[in-house]
């Protein structure tokens, strides 16, 4: 196939591009700026030059292709509703041009709000959102009736030893403060992913997937935020301490929220329906200990 991918160049889709190419498929991935459609060429894919706020390039990215996948996202935290807005008029400008078509559209969205309940891919986000600004899953899954071949993929920390998710987000934090802190007991957790682990389903839900399933791209069901507090601790060199929920935003500021989230998934039927089995060894801590 000739799959469009958006965020062919970011830290998932230029690990995509490879596992594509190497199953056969062709790619045009969404690049804008000329740095990005030259790594794209030094990959074997082609370039198609636009972004995700240009819904003309967005369409004709869709209509030149047999299937596309969305992997691209602004992860901008400071301004999460803005950057939630353009995802998902990104997705409906896509889906516009797959109506009809019965063409393969998989779609990159977050574990739904189920916090301190383990997600399974059967557990369907409330239609509001259930406070969460993203709407990827939910614009995503109207195409159905459009007559598109939609699919989700969640996620939560991608990793490898160059990026560790929102662990990253608190290295730099930990680096800044000279200590790395978790919030009372630490027993929140954080599902996690290889960022190649995460590339091969990628590919499997594009050949293999059933239009209109969840998939869960979780290796580690939850990793305890203590944990990474205190693989962070021995990658730095600093003390590891546990806040009060009082003190949490005032030493966290924005990474509050995050450092408390309790999000565990499990990836039982993705593994079984798909035969996709994540061959990470390191682990999402061993890569925390080992970042560059």
């Amino acid at each position: 196939m000739r799959v469009f991918l958006t965020g062919a160049t970011g830290f998932v889709g230029s690990a995509i591009v490879p596992e594509l190419i190497g199953a056969g498929h062709e790619v045009l991935g969404l690049a804008r700026s000329d740095a990005a459609a030259e790594t794209l060429a030094s990959a074997g894919a082609e370039a198609h030059r636009g972004d995700l706020t240009d819904a003309d390039s967005l369409r004709e990215g869709a209509r030149l292709c047999d299937a596309v996948i969305h992997a691209a996202f602004e992860h901008d935290f400071a301004n999460m509703a803005a950057a939630c807005e353009t995802d998902q008029r990104a997705i409906d400008a896509i889906g516009d041009e797959l109506a009809g078509s019965g063409k393969r559209f998989v779609v990159t969205s977050g574990l739904p709000p189920l916090f301190g309940q383990v997600a399974t891919e059967d557990d369907v986000p409330p239609a509001d959102g259930g406070g969460m600004p993203r709407r990827s899953e939910q614009t995503a899954m109207a195409l159905i009736e459009r007559g598109v071949a939609a699919m989700v993929i969640r996620m939560s920390q991608v990793h490898d030893r160059a990026k560790q998710g929102f662990a990253t987000y608190l290295l730099d934090h930990a680096r800044e403060k000279s200590v790395s802190a978790y919030v009372e007991d630490g027993a929140s957790r954080w599902p996690a992913v290889h960022r190649l682990d995460a590339a091969r389903l990628y590919r499997s839900v594009l050949d293999e997937g059933i239009a209109g399933q969840r998939y869960h791209a979780v290796c580690e069901e939850g990793v305890p935020v203590r944990a990474i507090a205190e693989a962070i601790g021995d990658r730095l060199s600093v003390p590891v301490t546990a806040l009060s929920a009082d003190e949490a935003e005032s030493h966290f500021g924005w990474l509050a929220r995050i450092a408390t989230m309790d999000v565990p998934a499990s990836s039982t039927f993705t593994q079984d329906s798909l035969g996709w089995s994540p061959s990470d060894t390191n682990g999402f801590l061993g890569d925390i200990e080992a970042s560059l």
